[in-house]
């Protein structure tokens, strides 16, 4: 707690003293760029991961970056998604899974979270993930490699999720949004993206394509 608190005094005395006509300006209102999507996981950090500033990101992030299809959950994160849609008006959404993710590895093994009722019950919300995994990639055994197919086939699972959600479906009708998958190899510092014309996730700086489509699978391995 003491380093939390020591954070907080020497953000006040460098940072919002440096960038203090910036944080005056965030009275006026939010216009951020994207709704960003992703783990609940410590070693991600959104902003810093897209050098963005206060203002510029609005932030949903849960346990595996599951998104509960329309109606399945109407909590925070249905709120959250509709008012970035139709209030803050964003114009892309990214979901953003990451590299050695808790919440797939215990879709992969549920006994590991068999004495986490919230946690397990949370994670149905990925059940096409694990159905995929386990229908298609049968013959993939090595752990590190399943658990990675496993978080990207659950940002294309959670994209589908997304278009239910009647604000997002009718933003996209209008040309209005863009969905985008993304993967974080926080070891790395990588970041790959879907792309529909490849089929498969590709280094961000290599996309032919900015937008996302949810609707494929990755293809076999």
């Amino acid at each position: 707690m003491q380093q939390l608190v020591q954070g907080i005094h020497r953000f006040q005395r460098e940072i919002f003293s440096q960038d203090k006509k910036l944080f005056e300006t965030l009275v006026e209102g939010q216009h951020p760029l994207a709704l960003f999507i992703t783990c609940s996981d410590s070693r991600i950090d959104p902003s810093r991961l897209t050098q963005t500033k206060p203002g510029e990101l609005f932030i949903q992030r849960t346990a595996g970056n599951i998104v509960p299809s329309y109606g399945s959950n109407l909590g925070g994160e249905a709120a959250t998604i509709e008012y970035a849609v139709a209030a803050l008006k964003v114009r892309d959404i990214v979901i953003c899974g990451h590299s050695h993710c808790g919440a797939m590895a215990g879709i992969l093994k549920p006994e590991a979270v068999n004495k986490m009722p919230a946690v397990r019950a949370y994670l149905q919300y990925a059940e096409a993930t694990r159905r995929i995994v386990e229908e298609n990639y049968a013959h993939l055994t090595d752990p590190a490699r399943r658990l990675m197919l496993t978080v990207e086939e659950n940002v294309l699972v959670q994209l589908e999720n997304l278009r239910t959600h009647p604000a997002v479906a009718a933003a996209i009708a209008r040309g209005e949004l863009k969905l985008h998958g993304w993967v974080y190899k926080f070891e790395t510092g990588e970041v790959f993206t879907f792309d529909p014309d490849q089929n498969h996730f590709v280094p961000l700086a290599e996309s032919a394509s900015p937008q996302s489509e949810p609707h494929r699978s990755l293809p076999p391995i």
